[in-house]
Formats: C-alpha cells, structure tokens, sequence
C-alpha cells in the first residue's frame, strides 16, 4: 500500500470510530501486514485487496484473552432452569 493509501484509510478509520489514537504503522519490509494501533497497542492488521478493478481494504482485529477484563462471578455460574407451564 502507498503512504497515500494509508493517510486515506486511517483518516477514514479516526471519522468513522471517532477517535484521532488510531494510527496504521506501515510494514517494516514489502510484503508484511500494515497494523492497526491504538495508541501504543496494536489490535490487528489493515489488508488491501483489489478484484476486477474494484478496490477494498478489510480490517481484521485481534483480541486476545488475556486483555479482556475478568468474567463476572455471577456470569460463569448457570442460570437456573425456568419449570414449564
């Protein structure tokens, strides 16, 4: 992808989610993934795909279990079962 690319999808990217912390690293060599950041995490990969002259970009995020908050206790426990009329 070209800077311009780039400069374009992360503009849209701020708009769309409302927020200026969303930046697009470029890959440190050809043929790597562009990342998608936060502000200092990065939460997935930006791809760019082109098909009879149409040209998209997907986004794809990755959340990893260990940065999700802790369940609720209430949630892990089954909710009782309702009796049948």
């Amino acid at each position: 992808m070209t800077k311009a690319d780039l400069d374009r999808v992360q503009a849209y990217l701020r708009r769309l989610l409302g927020s200026d912390r969303i930046t697009l690293i470029p890959p440190a060599r050809p043929g790597l993934s562009v990342e998608v950041a936060v502000q200092e995490e990065v939460i997935g990969t930006l791809h760019r795909d082109e098909d009879e002259g149409e040209v998209s970009y997907s986004v794809h995020l990755s959340i990893l279990e260990e940065d999700l908050p802790p369940l609720p206790k209430a949630a892990g426990a089954a909710a009782p079962k309702r009796k049948p009329n």
